[in-house]
């Protein structure tokens, strides 16, 4: 009998309806609101980030207008492309595809690669600084994904293993997307959570310090969350028939998780050989030494002081 059959109050009970309301055929919910109130913080955060090191205002704000509908695209292909099993078929199903999410269904690493993608080249086009840019945005991201987070731990729609632990939660709630009654790890909306807080305030209060070459806070951001959704896989169930894809007994979460981390180390080695151009206020707070060829006092037309 485990601590929970012995004092069954040990127990962290939920019982919020997913949904907060609806008006007409509009449905307000915690998963949406909470993604909302990510993306905000987030967007403040890293605009705040990016203008601390010399990229205007109006430049992040630009590069948040392309990355985040770049980022919500990302997020459903890669959920509809993990669920494939679900959505091919009918034409009902491809229309879910589309359509289906506002009840959820989106992927954190998919919103990752899509907001980057697209802020990326935007950048790219506009000639602006991009590894300062992925460095001002990592923070920003990691606590949009902190926030986000709430709601996921509100509607329990990523099923984990059973728990006897203290922390566990219980979905009570018969509109849950949890396991109605039963005792799991809270691992998406309080170990991811938490992490996530933790890695935000690693990159913004100590990496920081240490990390010095041009995008390699961005690169850290990629490494510390592939690793710990990594060894988080392990206790979520939601794979197989009707779940995630599996592959050789492997999840596509998993997978994803341990090609990020490498990619992340490639990334680091490209960014300190090919810094990019500096601006003087990222210089100036990191003591990073770039070449002359880095450094230009003259800035062009649309282009942040120094770059």
């Amino acid at each position: 009998m485990g601590i929970q059959g012995l004092l069954p109050w040990l127990v962290i009970n939920i019982n919020i309806d997913p949904t907060i309301g609806t008006a007409g055929p509009f449905t307000l919910t915690w998963h949406g609101l909470f993604t909302a109130v990510g993306i905000i913080a987030g967007v403040t955060l890293s605009v705040w980030l990016a203008k601390r090191d010399g990229i205007p205002t109006e430049i992040g704000q630009e590069i948040a207008l392309v990355g985040v509908p770049s980022a919500i695209i990302g997020a459903r292909l890669f959920y509809v492309f993990e669920h494939w099993d679900r959505f091919s078929g009918s034409w009902d199903n491809y229309r879910e595809i589309v359509f289906g999410i506002t009840e959820g269904g989106i992927t954190l690493y998919g919103g990752l690669l899509g907001g980057v993608i697209g802020g990326v080249i935007y950048a790219a086009l506009h000639k602006w600084p991009i590894p300062i840019i992925l460095d001002a945005a990592a923070p920003g991201m990691v606590l949009g994904q902190a926030l986000g987070r709430v709601g996921d731990l509100i509607n329990g729609e990523h099923h984990a293993d059973a728990s006897s632990l203290p922390w566990a939660v219980k979905y009570t709630n018969p509109n849950t997307l949890g396991e109605l009654g039963k005792a799991v790890h809270p691992t998406a909306g309080g170990y991811e959570l938490l992490g996530d807080l933790i890695i935000c305030g690693l990159l913004l209060w100590v990496l920081s310090r240490w990390l010095k070459a041009p995008g390699w806070i961005f690169c850290a951001y990629v490494a510390l969350y592939g690793t710990m959704r990594f060894f988080l896989s392990f206790t979520r169930t939601n794979t197989g028939a009707g779940g995630e894809q599996v592959y050789f007994g492997v999840p596509v979460p998993q997978i994803v998780a341990g090609v990020t981390v490498g990619l992340a180390i490639i990334m680091a080695g490209y960014f300190l050989r090919h810094p990019g151009k500096i601006t003087k206020e990222y210089a100036d707070r990191v003591g990073w030494e770039p070449k002359d060829k880095d450094l230009d006092a003259k800035p062009g037309k649309g282009q942040p002081a120094g770059v």
